[in-house]
């Protein structure tokens, strides 16, 4: 009997295209659906997807998407109105008769969480989960190690620094995007064994930041140390590498989360190897891949272009999240909190909890245009 087909959203992306990637790889076709024709979307039809272009947020184009389609992997976009893209997929899902959604989530959803994208996986979790007869399942991991330590892999190869907004000691088992993807494979290849389950990939060992600088070091040859880099720094960055705004208001909810423990909640476990069968891959590994990109390699002109890069960064636009949340009003829960702080989040995630911050963690977590 032939494989059914799967459509893909984000196919582009990180996950999305690892995901596509892995399904082809294991003979399943693959209908991906991107946002624009591009060289990326052309590379997934060379390779074997069917391509097709649809506005995630259009719930007739996701309807023509899913047409001949029997299972999906939702990815949500970087964007304010998340709940409406994920509203527009499970409409057209129900009215193509998708038996399958696997969603791409955070393992620090909930209800009350100060970022809005958080709190709005929360209700896309819970939509998925209430769409009768559909079978649903959450892929939750907490950061990458794909993102955002080793993005810093250039800096670490070229000028001996990873310059993280987050506390050197901080800790998680931070996964691949293959691994993400591989969980997410195995999912949709059994909708029935994996229906109404949610997984958490990690790496298999619980690292500081500190931990993994030692490694990035070893794998480039050099010394590395990790510099705290201020947060309005990191934004100028990340806002000139094209970040959308969406995704920077959420980062200093996600970093505090990070720096007290939220993502060693839970980690690490067997999630990777239970569901696939091989053994996740360690942070050296996945370091070692980023070390072989074109922008680690070792070059005189590499090394300038990332000195430029580094020594501008002071000078490039700000990103204020708090005049941005203002003007595009972003609702808020009355009385908002980490996940961390969350008792019904701890408690349904397996951990007692924890202290509020002192004033002096509040402080290092300001921002500042």
């Amino acid at each position: 009997m032939a494989n059914p087909k799967i459509l893909v959203t984000g196919a582009t992306g990180r996950t999305g295209g690892a995901v596509v990637a892995q399904l082809l790889a294991k003979g399943w076709p693959v209908r991906a659906a991107v946002r624009v024709r591009d060289a990326r979307s052309d590379l997934l039809q060379r390779r074997g997807a069917e391509v097709v272009v649809a506005d995630i947020f259009d719930p007739g184009q996701l309807k023509e998407a899913m047409r001949g389609v029997q299972r999906g992997y939702y990815c949500p976009p970087y964007h304010p109105l998340v709940i409406q893209s994920a509203m527009a997929f499970a409409d057209a899902a129900r009215e193509t008769g998708l038996e399958q959604i696997v969603e791409l989530s955070q393992w620090l959803a909930g209800p009350n969480h100060p970022a809005l994208m958080t709190r709005q996986h929360w209700l896309i979790d819970r939509m998925f989960s209430a769409l009768p007869g559909i079978a649903h399942t959450v892929v939750n991991p907490g950061f990458f190690a794909d993102s955002p330590y080793l993005e810093m892999m250039p800096f670490a190869a070229h000028l001996g620094v990873l310059p993280l907004p987050i506390a050197g000691e901080s800790r998680n088992a931070p996964p691949s995007v293959d691994d993400i993807a591989r969980v997410a494979v195995a999912a949709l290849s059994d909708p029935a064994r994996h229906s109404g389950k949610s997984y958490r990939p990690t790496g298999p060992k619980l690292l500081t930041v500190t931990e993994m600088t030692g490694i990035i070091g070893r794998v480039v040859g050099h010394n590395v140390r990790h510099v705290k880099s201020p947060l309005w720094m990191f934004y100028k960055g990340a806002k000139a590498l094209g970040a959308e705004p969406f995704l920077l208001s959420g980062l200093r909810h996600w970093f505090e989360d990070n720096d007290r423990g939220a993502f060693a909640i839970g980690a690490p476990n067997d999630a990777v190897r239970e569901l696939t069968g091989k053994e996740a891959e360690d942070f050296e590994t996945i370091t070692r891949r980023h070390a072989a990109l074109p922008a680690s390699l070792q070059s005189f002109r590499t090394r300038l272009t990332v000195l430029g890069r580094f020594m501008m960064l002071p000078m490039l636009p700000g990103f204020d999240p708090v005049a941005y949340e203002r003007t595009q009003e972003h609702p808020a829960p009355p009385a908002p909190r980490p996940a961390i702080d969350d008792a019904g989040w701890m408690a349904s995630h397996g951990a007692e909890p924890l202290e509020m911050p002192d004033n002096a963690l509040r402080q290092s977590l300001a921002i500042s245009s």
